[in-house]
């Protein structure tokens, strides 16, 4: 495995080689060695996917209609969806 430049990656492109990795992994047939990297590599993916989605999860914002029919937004309250 080849070390990975999270640079330029996008979230989709992350998590496609997280998945290839977890089946790698699952599938048993390969190195120990080879194991470890691609463990470390799934880690810095994750951490990579988990900090983008968080920072879209800070860019999304709550869409009001208004009785009279107007639209507004506001900062997403996590409390409401949970």
């Amino acid at each position: 495995m080849s070390d990975i430049n999270l640079e330029n990656l996008t979230f989709e492109d992350a998590l496609a080689q997280l998945e290839n990795i977890v089946r790698e992994l699952e599938g048993g047939r390969i190195k120990l060695d080879d194991a470890v990297e691609a463990y470390e590599k799934a880690s810095a993916l994750k951490k990579f996917c988990e900090e983008r989605l968080k920072n879209a999860e800070l860019k999304i914002e709550k869409i009001n209609i208004l009785p009279d029919g107007s639209i507004s937004t506001e900062p997403l309250d996590k409390t409401d969806g949970e």
